[in-house]
């Protein structure tokens, strides 16, 4: 399954030359990763209330061209990988129109308690609902 995200580029977004900042990327993918979860049926903020949350451990981002004011971005996002311990989503930042693409990332997500303990094995209800991402 393939979760799509669509942003318009925004001053706030950009450098002084109208160019999206670094971490504006960043900020997408975490929207976008939020509401894929949410497709799934993992409401984040019911997971914190039962001591679960998914913090990203591992951001491998590659930065391939840059976007700019007022282009409209999509951001695909899917599940690659699932371990016992960790979620893997692949991110692909591109322009719209003309599927250029701006990063390429794989995130690494793990399952830790309030106190930031890692669960030793991922949370049956997180493990479910991203087999189901992965598999549809």
């Amino acid at each position: 399954m393939k979760h799509v995200l669509e942003q318009t580029v925004y001053y706030a977004d950009t450098d002084s030359y109208g160019v999206v900042w670094h971490g504006t990327y960043l900020r997408w993918m975490e929207q976008a990763r939020v509401e894929f979860c949410r497709e799934l049926g993992i409401d984040l903020v019911s997971m914190k209330e039962n001591d679960v949350v998914i913090p990203v451990t591992n951001i491998n981002i590659r930065y391939k061209a840059s976007a700019k004011l007022d282009n409209t971005v999509i951001v695909e996002t899917q599940i690659i990988k699932i371990s016992p311990l960790t979620v893997t989503f692949n991110q692909i930042i591109k322009e719209k129109e003309t599927n250029k693409i701006f990063t390429n990332a794989d995130v690494e997500v793990v399952a830790v308690n309030g106190e930031g303990r890692i669960y030793r094995r991922m949370p049956e209800v997180l493990k479910l609902a991203c087999e189901k991402g992965m598999a549809d």
